[in-house]
């Protein structure tokens, strides 16, 4: 038997603009947090439950601020004897991390409506105006400065929920003015629910995907059948077992597999064959191959072999 695996070059390349990238991240990511505070702030004292919302959806921009800066950061930090994947998993961990506490946030947010709609409070219209106005200014500064590397991979997803926010800023802003000028102050639980309405379904994706990577999922986007035909279509492969496909973080994903060679097989092009195809058709570009013989069945057990 013999194993070989392979890595794409362009990986280990150093990217001469994440200084630059993490420094506009960073710039965003304070700005965002200190307007966090300010809204929760602003929210328990002019007793507005649509800013408490909003509050824990620009939450979401936080942590896509903080989890773009940690894929700089540690997404280039080599592994070592403790960490032998690296560090890119800890980008999942603050994803999962963020959309639980996301969940908890809305139950609370849903309940307090519920109790408003049945026992409606005064509300501060122009107070909750002019926060969630502050907040408008904070998402157009903040997109501004991620417009530069709006385009790169750690960049591209801070980019969208600081636009997705921008959004529950608007709806804050006109809940306001329709208290203001109606006095319903029922307005202000409804607006609070739309903008949970409006998160929970992007968090229950977040937490779905985070959640499969950390289970070593195959990754979406991928059909382990159709891989496994794929393989089985090159030229020098009789059969293959113990497929397995998986992901450390959302941009990566490795292969490993037991592959058998038809006689007469020349066992470097059979592999490198894999390997290509892999790269080409899946953008699979760390691939780790075991190769047998048709007459040399892997000593494994058996019921690892699928």
């Amino acid at each position: 038997m013999s194993s070989e695996h392979a890595h794409g070059a362009e990986g280990h390349g150093h990217d001469h603009t994440a200084g630059a990238n993490a420094k506009m991240l960073g710039w965003a990511l304070v700005l965002t947090s200190i307007y966090l505070v300010a809204e929760v702030i602003g929210g328990l004292v002019f007793n507005s439950l649509a800013l408490l919302s909003d509050a824990a959806h620009m939450m979401t921009d936080v942590a896509a601020l903080v989890i773009a800066l940690m894929a700089i950061r540690l997404g280039g930090k080599s592994p070592d004897d403790k960490r032998t994947f690296g560090y890119r998993r800890f980008e999942i961990l603050a994803a999962a991390f963020n959309a639980v506490l996301l969940f908890g946030i809305a139950i609370y947010i849903f309940v307090e409506a519920i109790k408003r709609f049945t026992a409606p409070q005064e509300v501060q219209s122009w107070g909750m105006m002019i926060v969630a106005g502050i907040g408008l200014v904070v998402n157009l500064i903040s997109m501004r400065l991620l417009t530069a590397g709006k385009d790169a991979s750690f960049n591209v997803s801070a980019y969208l929920e600081v636009w997705a926010d921008m959004i529950g800023s608007i709806g804050v802003i006109l809940g306001a003015l329709a208290i203001r000028f109606t006095g319903f102050t029922w307005i202000d639980p409804i607006v609070a629910v739309a903008i949970g309405l409006w998160v929970l379904p992007r968090t229950w994706v977040l937490l779905r995907d985070t959640t499969n990577v950390l289970l070593e999922g195959v990754p979406g986007g991928l059909k382990l059948g159709e891989v496994r035909a794929a393989i089985g279509g090159v030229p020098g492969v009789a059969g293959l077992h113990d497929l397995h496909v998986w992901s450390m973080s959302n941009d990566d994903v490795s292969c490993a597999m037991h592959v058998v060679l038809r006689e007469g097989a020349n066992v470097g092009e059979t592999r490198s064959a894999v390997q290509a195809m892999l790269r080409s058709q899946y953008e699979i570009e760390h691939s780790t191959i075991q190769t047998e013989g048709s007459d040399q069945p892997c000593e494994d057990d058996e019921h690892l072999h699928r």
